[in-house]
């Protein structure tokens, strides 16, 4: 079987990437800009802005020689993302329909303090 992290291809269904996340196998890496984030999020996402990965920000520090599971709000910029984050040679892949897709399969969103969050 292919592993959904060759070089950037294949997509996680949300509930497949939340097992990969919860198993430790992943981290979600949220690439939405901050007033997305702050509305809503999962909760062992990390937070880098698409933006600033284009920009060339350095990782999260959790991110180096683990494989990525990148999100936005519908799968657009996510897929951006897996592109620059493969070039920078990290195994990566998003989920399919995003943070939106993420909450319609009843997954966990959190929001400001720890409360139900929103998808912006």
């Amino acid at each position: 079987m292919l592993s959904p992290f060759r070089r950037g291809s294949g997509r996680l269904s949300p509930r497949l990437a939340h097992q990969r996340i919860s198993d430790g196998r992943a981290v979600l890496l949220d690439v939405r800009e901050a007033p997305e984030w702050n509305a809503g999020h999962a909760p062992d996402a990390l937070h880098l802005p698409l933006s600033r990965l284009a920009a060339g920000a350095s990782l999260p520090a959790a991110v180096p020689g683990r494989p990525v599971v990148a999100t936005c709000r519908s799968g657009h910029r996510s897929r951006q993302a897996v592109r620059l984050l493969t070039a920078r040679g990290v195994q990566a892949t998003d989920v399919t329909g995003g943070m939106t897709a993420w909450a319609r399969a009843g997954l966990p969103v959190i929001g400001p303090g720890g409360s139900n969050g929103v998808v912006a």
